[in-house]
């Protein structure tokens, strides 16, 4: 149904709620209403007349009597609308499916952060085998044009990015929900690192807690470039910052290239070091969100591996600097 909303607010109030139960049974007069509702006529007439306009209920004049009689027609849409939402909830896969993974893997990181250095040394993997040759790749995990399309978990969208492909090269990553536009309230680089999908590297689906700020910014970290071999490596530190913003923990990255026939291999190895209490919520997404980002990054080489390579590279002006989408 197109406008559920006079029907739902009809239904909301249980007085009302009562009425339409009674009357599913059959139709009964607004004196008989009344008083099965144990309520006032003038206020049950107000009621039955609020249904009516909704829809819900029809009624005709029997002698000195106003009769009202249930209209299934309406419920039943409203049942099946409701259904509807029900399934799209349920189906598998999808952003449900994520918030219940990372869920689970909240709770687990939480229960086992006891104290500084509880995740160090803990570590993640990840491979792709990608389309495009390591030239393509190299351009993909270095050049900001490119990574502000892939940087990010699936439910957030790069606001800010600063990415010098060179060892001691400075990196700066900052997110944003995918569905801000950043009208109502958007201050350019400022904000917390709270909310959902910390900066740790990328494709945290982690939260540094609720600060109850309104700043649209949800996650922010820096970092540092420790090897660039074009084509071959590349390895960096990054950190996601606190509300306070400390550092939440040290990410230690490291992509590794490798040619192959049909275009290239990516191994990612990925280190925690120096973790606090408060990384929690960031620890807890990274195999999700980062999994997610390196999925994006395969679908992002597929589309440009039947795009003409000079429209798919960015400006000289772009390379190295801030990108704001």
């Amino acid at each position: 149904m197109d406008d559920a909303d006079p029907l739902l607010i009809a239904l909301a109030d249980p007085a009302r709620w009562r009425l339409v139960r009674l009357l599913a049974e059959r139709p009964r007069p607004v004196g008989v209403l009344a008083q099965l509702a144990e309520a006032r006529q003038p206020q049950t007439t107000k009621h039955l007349q609020t249904l009516e306009r909704a829809g819900v209920v029809t009624s005709q004049r029997s002698g000195q009597r106003r009769v009202y009689a249930l209209r299934s027609g309406p419920l039943r849409e409203l049942a099946a609308a409701l259904g509807r939402l029900a399934d799209t909830a349920d189906r598998q896969g999808g952003s449900r499916e994520t918030y219940d993974r990372y869920g689970l893997s909240l709770a687990s990181e939480r229960r086992a952060a006891e104290g500084p250095g509880w995740a160090d040394e803990r570590s993640f993997r990840f491979h792709r085998s990608l389309t495009g040759d390591p030239v393509a790749v190299w351009r993909h995990l270095t050049e900001t044009a490119l990574l502000a399309h892939w940087w990010t978990p699936d439910d957030l969208r790069v606001s800010d990015l600063v990415f010098e492909a060179r060892p001691g090269g400075h990196i700066v990553l900052e997110y944003r929900d995918v569905e801000d536009t950043g009208i109502a309230g958007d201050a350019e680089g400022v904000g917390d690192a709270g909310g959902a999908g910390g900066p740790e590297g990328p494709g945290g689906s982690g939260s540094s807690g609720e600060s109850g700020s309104s700043d649209p910014v949800v996650g922010r970290g820096d970092g540092v470039v420790d090897v660039a071999r074009p084509g071959e490596r590349l390895a960096y530190r990054l950190s996601p910052r606190l509300p306070d913003g400390g550092a939440a923990f040290t990410a230690h990255v490291d992509f590794d290239l490798r040619p192959t026939g049909t275009g290239t291999d990516l191994d990612v190895h990925y280190l925690i070091a120096d973790s606090t209490v408060e990384s929690a919520d960031f620890v807890a997404g990274i195999e999700i969100g980062f999994g997610q980002c390196l999925d994006k990054l395969a679908t992002a080489l597929d589309a440009a591996h039947d795009t003409p390579h000079d429209a798919t590279r960015p400006s000289a002006r772009t390379e190295g600097k801030q990108v704001q989408p």
